[in-house]
């Protein structure tokens, strides 16, 4: 635009004024970037989710286990086309604050069901053909700095080792990535038969099944097959498909989307308000200059368009810079010290983001730029 030189020279008509708009509306941008990537985090594995795949787990609480006998059964139902398992081991690394997910499972079971999960064919023989052997998510693995061959000791809280020993040792024989940036890379799984005879109690009880389906259309037929199968025994079960699954955890916090979009609101209106204020006052301060290029041959649609860019192109400075900060900030890694399982912000966001400064220029531009191009050249010029 052949006027940008002079909307640049009105924008450093007021240094701190403009300095302290752009630095509020990047303020703004940074916090939306913050609660999308905890939403995300909070979302997590929904939007990866196999749709053909069920939990199965106890019918009163997930903290309740299951016979390790239920998944013959399970795999004779119609429509089920494999099964296996995982349980909540829940011990401590380090220091209790060090969470993350550990999980015995049966290895070439578990990564068929989560194909998503990628792990290099010779770390998979490792893992197989050592009996301490267990992997990491790559999240897990660069938050500990751990590599291909470390021992890794884990401190029990629930399942202690034949003798009442705490002290899990795991020889990490692989590190798995995720094959899109939602899959959860923070598991810590180890193999099931060697947990199983190792620990203390509980021998032939697991924590949940997981079942794939021939057909996705059918997945709330087969879950409801599942439930009736064990009805009435003494662990009934409540099967439903892990996206239910996964956005049930997600709303024992509470509605996260209803929150996020409330406080953005909240923020983006005063930010709203605090732009707007900011250029309904730079336009009150040179109403006589406006005066002068009307009368010089500029249009009321010029003076109209001008303000609008000023207006945009502060916005547009404050939230790119913004969202360029947080990408930055996030990058870094989670602010928790890792009690969210993936942390980042999606695509999407930004494009989302861009629109909204974009916007936020027009809505908080639009009634002093209104102004600008209505008023009369005398009037203008007659103004201190």
């Amino acid at each position: 635009m052949k006027y940008l030189h002079l909307i640049w020279s009105n924008l450093k008509r007021k240094k701190v004024r403009t300095t302290l708009t752009f630095l509020s509306i990047l303020i703004a941008f940074v916090l939306f970037g913050y609660m999308v990537a905890i939403k995300t985090a909070f979302d997590m594995g929904v939007s990866v989710a196999g749709a053909d795949r069920l939990i199965v787990r106890h019918k009163v609480s997930i903290i309740q286990l299951l016979p390790e006998s239920y998944e013959a059964r399970m795999e004779e139902l119609d429509g089920v086309a494999d099964v296996t398992h995982a349980t909540w081991f829940g011990g401590v690394y380090q220091r209790p604050t060090n969470f993350f997910a550990q999980m015995p499972v049966r290895p070439e079971e578990y990564m068929a069901m989560y194909p998503e999960f990628l792990l290099p064919e010779e770390q998979m023989e490792a893992w197989m053909s050592t009996r301490t052997g267990a992997i990491a998510g790559r999240a897990t693995a660069d938050r500990f700095g751990w590599q291909v061959g470390d021992r890794i000791p884990i401190q029990a809280t629930i399942w202690l080792r034949q003798g009442g020993e705490q002290t899990w040792e795991f020889d990490l024989v692989g590190i798995y990535e995720g094959a899109e940036q939602a899959t959860d890379t923070t598991q810590f799984l180890f193999r099931y038969d060697y947990f199983d005879e190792a620990r203390q109690m509980g021998r032939g009880l697991i924590g949940w099944y997981l079942v794939r389906v021939e057909d996705p259309d059918r997945a709330a037929e087969v879950a409801n097959a599942i439930d009736v199968e064990f009805a009435n025994s003494p662990a009934e079960t409540s099967a439903e498909t892990e996206m239910a699954f996964v956005q049930g955890f997600a709303k024992q916090v509470g509605n996260i989307g209803a929150i996020m979009i409330g406080v953005l609101s909240a923020v983006f209106f005063t930010i709203l308000l605090v732009a707007g204020n900011t250029m309904a006052q730079a336009v009150r301060e040179r109403l006589n200059e406006i005066g002068v290029l009307k009368a010089i041959g500029f249009t009321d649609g010029q003076v109209l368009g001008m303000v609008l860019v000023e207006s945009c192109l502060l916005a547009v400075l404050g939230g790119g810079f913004g969202l360029v900060l947080v990408w930055y900030l996030i990058s870094l890694g989670d602010p928790t010290g890792g009690a969210l399982p993936i942390f980042f912000i999606p695509n999407s966001a930004f494009i989302v983001g861009t629109a909204m400064a974009v916007g936020l220029g027009l809505v908080a531009g639009i009634f002093p730029a209104l102004q600008a191009s209505r008023l009369r050249i005398a009037d203008a010029l007659r103004r201190d």
